[in-house]
Parts: structure tokens; C-alpha cells; sequence
């Protein structure tokens, strides 16, 4: 039994499947399910693994007009502006950047009516000084997660 990288592995695993029950997880990894478990809730305590939800496949639910959104914010108004973006409900990811624009955004569309009118409603943010949007031809990659490294493997 070693537990030299056990977190990493641990990770590692959960990433393969996250619903793998402390037993199997404890014979995958070579330790007991004690040490599974303990480890598990010291890895959640510590904000590392904070949650576990299905991947979907948005576009199988028909979600498939992906919108890149680019947006320069009035300085002060930044902070409010991101939280309120936050919130959007089709807004997959909201990232603060440094460049051009001050925000990008990635949104998931039923169709471009639905987009067009999202960015309208974003734009009518007076913070809002400038957008760019662009849709999404193919997802290559998209929410891809990866495995850590473990030294020695």
C-alpha cells in the first residue's frame, strides 16, 4: 500500500469516473477505502474536487450555436458587470482577460434568434463600450478535462 502521489491517482481516477463508488476507487488505487474516503473529504474540504455533475453533450440537446463574445467594460463598472454575466443561464464560461477586451464569454445557443437576442440584452449594458461575436463552425475541444501528473508513471 502506498500513498506517495495518492491524491493525483485519486483525481486521476475520478476524472475516468466520477461515480465510482470508495471500494472500487480503493482497489483501483491499492488502498482501503478508509483511506479513500478520508482522502475524498480532505480533497472537497480543500475546495479541490467541488463537485461531481454529468458531462452533457449540449448540442445532442439541441444547443448547437456556440458564440464566443468578446466585451470591453467600462473600468469601474467590471466587477459588476462580470457577476451579472455570471448569472446569464446560457453562459458556459465568463472569463476576465487581459488584451483587447476585458471579458469573454462562451455561450450555448438553441439557434442564432436565441443568440442574437442574448448579446442584444448584454449590449444594452450602458459598461458595455464595445463587443465582438463570433460563432463557433466546429467544437474541436470543448470543457476537456485532464489527467495530473504522477510522478513515476
Amino acid at each position: 500500500m502506498t500513498y506517495e502521489n495518492l491524491d493525483a491517482r485519486l483525481i486521476n481516477a475520478l476524472l475516468g469516473d466520477g461515480r465510482a463508488s470508495l471500494r472500487s476507487l480503493g482497489e483501483d488505487l491499492d488502498v482501503s477505502v478508509t483511506t479513500v474516503s478520508n482522502h475524498l473529504r480532505d480533497l472537497e474540504e480543500d475546495g479541490v474536487v467541488q463537485g461531481y455533475t454529468p458531462r452533457i453533450d449540449y448540442d445532442a440537446l439541441g444547443y448547437d450555436v456556440t458564440a464566443v463574445v468578446q466585451l470591453k467594460i467600462e473600468g469601474s463598472a467590471l466587477p459588476e458587470f462580470v457577476d451579472r454575466l455570471r448569472d446569464e443561464n446560457r453562459m458556459t464560461s465568463v472569463y476576465e482577460v487581459t488584451g483587447d477586451y476585458d471579458v469573454i464569454a462562451v455561450g450555448k445557443f438553441r439557434d442564432t434568434d436565441e443568440m442574437n437576442d442574448q448579446i442584444k440584452s448584454l449590449l444594452t449594458d450602458e459598461s458595455v463600450r464595445e463587443s465582438n461575436t463570433s460563432v463557433v463552425l466546429n467544437a474541436v475541444v470543448e470543457n476537456r478535462q485532464f489527467d495530473l501528473d504522477v510522478d513515476g508513471d
